[in-house]
């Protein structure tokens, strides 16, 4: 039902997104209005998140460690696993963030007839999320093609290897294909495994819907119903040049496609897709775990009036010295 109820939504948005493109008093509206409102949307949302999270106590040093932790000069330490200085941390964080070990060394439980409990590894959500932020990464910054004039000769330079195959005409890019091969699996995972199908949540599946529509509008548009490049790209520079101005030419689909943008960027600072900037601020990741080498005091603790051995020695220093119980002070 969550999956069924979110394909509805993004079909009707994209509908009344194609609707929009084609009366002539609305294209000013879903090719300005929602797209400035969405990008500032995305960036209020991202630096209340960002700035709440900084402010977040963390009293204590509480990162997440699978190996062996600095103590004795002759046991040797987990660097990677365990680090306990700043490189180490930083060495570890560029892994997680680049090639997403943590979820490299995931493992998947399945209950057999017996019954026994079985795992086994679970590479192929790795390699689809993989490919999918670096597919999708490589298609943003493609686009830059359209917001920049002249095209930065990076740019080019990624769109040649992106086509290095040079199949059909237009070229193929590789990242086209990646993407919506590793979304697909996504969402059959989520359909294919009870487990995940049991905790999957509307918002689970309308993103992945979106990043559907978005990527499937902009695979339509390259390789079959071939929108206007130079129209596309004088509303691309009026909007980042705030001069905007909507082309006639610019057709319905392309309109789906920039409303989904514009949806999936204003919806991103309050779903699961902020783990983007979660990921720098976890206290789990980027702290160095030097417990044993460091005391840590808690900057926040409140002032306590104790009650010290000694004090409490001269509070009943008879009713010890009776009992014949030894005193540091006789």
């Amino acid at each position: 039902m969550n999956a069924l109820l979110s394909l509805i939504v993004v079909l009707v948005l994209g509908a009344l997104a194609y609707a929009g493109g084609s009366v002539e008093g609305l294209r000013t509206l879903f090719g300005v209005i929602i797209p400035y409102a969405a990008i500032l949307t995305f960036l209020a949302g991202v630096a209340y998140r960002v700035v709440r999270w900084a402010l977040s106590p963390v009293p204590f040093r509480i990162p997440t460690t699978c190996g062996q932790q600095k103590t004795l000069p002759w046991i040797k330490a987990g660097y990677l696993e365990s680090p306990y200085t700043a490189l180490g941390v930083t060495l570890r964080m560029a892994l997680e963030v680049l090639l997403f070990r943590s979820l490299f060394r995931n493992t998947k439980a399945e209950l057999r007839s017996g019954p026994q409990l079985v795992y086994g590894e679970n590479k192929y959500l790795w390699l689809a999320a993989l490919a999918f932020h670096w597919s999708f990464l490589i298609i943003f910054l493609r686009h830059l093609r359209f917001f920049m004039q002249p095209v930065p000769a990076f740019v080019n330079l990624l769109s040649d290897a992106d086509g290095f195959f040079q199949i059909g005409a237009p070229v193929l890019y590789l990242t086209d294909v990646f993407v919506l091969a590793a979304l697909a699996y996504l969402l059959w995972r989520r359909f294919r495994d009870p487990q995940v199908r049991y905790i999957s949540l509307f918002t689970d599946y309308f993103a992945l819907f979106v990043l559907l529509g978005l990527t499937g509008t902009g695979v339509l548009m390259r390789y079959f119903f071939r929108p206007d490049i130079v129209a596309v790209k004088e509303l691309a520079l009026g909007l980042v040049t705030f001069t905007p101005a909507v082309p006639a030419q610019v057709g319905g689909l392309f309109f789906v496609h920039l409303f989904l943008l514009s949806l999936l960027i204003a919806y991103l600072p309050f779903s699961k897709l902020m783990h983007f900037a979660g990921v720098f601020l976890s206290p789990t990741r980027n702290l160095a775990n030097n417990n044993r080498m460091k005391r840590h005091v808690n900057p926040w603790n409140y002032p306590v009036k104790v009650h010290t051995y000694a004090e409490w020695e001269e509070e009943f220093h008879d009713k010890i010295k009776a009992a014949g119980l030894p005193m540091e002070k006789e």
